[in-house]
């Protein structure tokens, strides 16, 4: 009984301290954020359709660059620890050539307005897309509804233009077989709204060196046309330039040197390539002024890391990965990953919530209750890919309290995988998403900076920079306190699968299998808080473990419970 006295006591002390330690972490971060920094950042990125090697990615990397040079950061000669502050952009030749648009129209030959134009619509040309002749080119367009692969090939399409109400991409081999010159076609989700926003086109691609070109339609353009073409013969004049040519891919990367285990990092991530604003230009742009503000105050003595904080800005995935896997000493030190992607919205025009997309737990394979999955949809998630660890309470935490702080939306959605996170976690590294869904102008082009809000990207940056500086100096103290607040979510994480469950039995469902959700959800948090014994950047003493070892008992005591209530 002393015992147990004792260590709830320690709890509420070293709580406390841990508390006041994220606290100073917060009000550094609230003070010194600049969201204007951010936003115009993310101004410059996306007026560029951003494509690796292309003319808008390479000055986003080289605007990046910029904002590092003048925070501090040195060019690195040697290698990352040379300095305290350092970057680097790393070049490399590209296998295929980039590809960038420049101008498209559409005309309907007869009409003065025309259909639809690069102007108004720059997703309407899908990345590869060649160019037509100069001047552009006049034919008949055949429209076709629901017709089979087999029908189209019998049909008279020499020389002409297909128009279909699909994915361009999926009838190009067809086409090209038939003699057509072009594919005109549409592809919108419907959580888009094509209806409403009759002017939105997500962007696409076709395969590369293809003779015929393709064109990808609004729903506003494609009932247009549909129309004219049910009315009889319909002309088109299109008008296709666009950019091929060889180039390099650009990484940059920057880091800020750890006083006490520098090969131990935390790692953000935020990809340039694609051509929205949200997507991900907010993504590069906060996580620039993250850096930036990062710096400053490593030069003011407000912050001293104990372990390396690296700022990783690339094409989506790729760079990410090859950051992992090309080097395994580095990767061994990877302690934690965080993709920043499409962070930056204006939730009241997109329609979009702030979500911490958590690590494989059991709400990936079990989503009840609170638990939803975007319109992205579920990723493939059994038992063996689960992955316990503290990292997801700790992060969603973290942002509930700037939420609290901030009036800020914070919600969370079990994991579907997809962006710059997925990498970490291939590669058995705790990493996690920041971004927002469902959004009815994802991968469109009305994703403009009229979207965006700087005050969502500082509410992002503040939670995403505090985090990073408690973990990656994190003491004894610290983990003991993440102890505590781990315990308190699988509790009520228990009861509210327990409660869930009993209204199951309820409904017919199996004694057996309701138990086995709760057991896996109890093993899942246990195994989660033994993770927080290399939290610590020097633990000396027994005491974390400790503390694991009777949040761990609590736990298993309360699922025992549980499992008898259930019978």
């Amino acid at each position: 009984m002393k015992t147990k006295i004792l260590f709830v006591l320690l709890f509420a002390g070293l709580g406390c301290y841990a508390q006041n330690s994220t606290d100073e972490y917060f009000k550094l971060t609230r003070a010194g954020f600049i969201e204007k920094n951010a936003y115009e950042t993310t101004a410059f990125v996306e007026k560029y359709f951003r494509v690796p090697g292309n003319t808008g990615f390479n000055a986003s990397i080289h605007y990046v660059e910029n904002i590092l040079k003048k925070a501090g950061f040195i060019e690195q000669r040697q290698n990352e620890f040379e300095a305290p502050l350092t970057y680097r952009i790393e070049k490399r030749a590209m296998k295929n050539s980039t590809w960038e648009p420049v101008d498209a129209n559409i005309d309907i030959v007869g009409e003065k307005q025309p259909l639809i134009s690069y102007k108004t619509n720059r997703n309407m040309i899908p990345i590869n897309c060649g160019s037509t002749v100069a001047g552009g080119v006049t034919a008949n367009v055949v429209y076709i509804a629901n017709v089979l692969p087999a029908e189209i090939e019998k049909m008279d399409l020499k020389g002409k233009i297909l128009f279909s109400e699909n994915s361009p991409s999926r009838l190009l081999q067809i086409a090209t077989k038939a003699g057509a010159i072009g594919v005109l076609g549409y592809s919108m989700p419907n959580y888009t709204q094509p209806e409403v926003h009759q002017t939105s086109i997500q962007f696409g691609s076709m395969k590369a060196n293809s003779e015929v070109w393709t064109l990808l339609l609004s729903y506003a353009a494609k009932e247009k046309l549909k129309a004219a073409c049910l009315k009889g013969e319909t002309k088109l004049k299109v008008n296709i330039q666009t950019k091929i040519y060889t180039s390099e891919e650009l990484t940059i990367v920057a880091n800020v040197r750890g006083s006490v285990n520098p090969n131990e990092r935390f790692v953000f991530s935020a990809h340039v390539q694609e051509p929205g604003a949200n997507d991900n230009a907010s993504g590069v742009g906060t996580l620039a002024e993250m850096a930036r503000l990062t710096a400053a105050l490593y030069q003011a003595k407000k912050i001293s890391p104990k372990r390396t904080l690296t700022f990783l800005w690339g094409d989506e995935i790729v760079s990410t990965r090859r950051y992992i896997t090309e080097d395994t000493t580095r990767a061994k030190g990877i302690m934690w990953g965080m993709s920043l992607d499409m962070v930056g919205e204006d939730t009241k025009k997109t329609g979009g919530s702030f979500l911490i997309e958590k690590m494989p737990d059991p709400s990936a394979i079990w989503t009840r209750g609170a638990d939803k999955h975007t319109e992205w949809g579920a990723g493939d998630v059994t038992e063996k890919d689960l992955f316990p660890h503290y990292f997801n309470d700790f992060i969603f935490d973290i942002c509930k309290t700037q939420g609290k702080f901030a009036n800020w939306t914070v919600n969370y959605n079990p994991f579907e995988g997809g962006s710059d996170h997925t990498p970490f976690l291939q590669n058995k590294i705790p990493g996690l998403l920041m971004w927002h869904f469902t959004d009815v102008f994802y991968h469109t082009d009305n994703d403009r900076i009229d979207k965006v809000s700087p005050t969502e990207m500082k509410n992002v940056g503040i939670s995403g920079l505090t985090a990073a500086y408690t973990l990656i100096s994190a003491d004894e103290n610290t983990a003991i306190a993440t102890v505590s607040q781990v315990k308190i979510d699988a509790l009520t994480r228990l009861k509210t699968e327990f409660e869930l469950s009993k209204k199951e039995i309820a409904k017919g469902k199996t004694i057996t299998d309701e138990k086995h959700i709760i057991e896996v959800w109890a093993k899942w948090y246990t195994d989660a808080l033994a993770t927080i014994n290399k939290m610590p950047v020097k633990s000396e003493t027994t005491r974390v473990g400790s503390s694991i070892k009777f949040a761990t008992n609590e736990i298993e005591k309360q699922t025992k419970v549980y499992l008898e209530e259930l019978k």
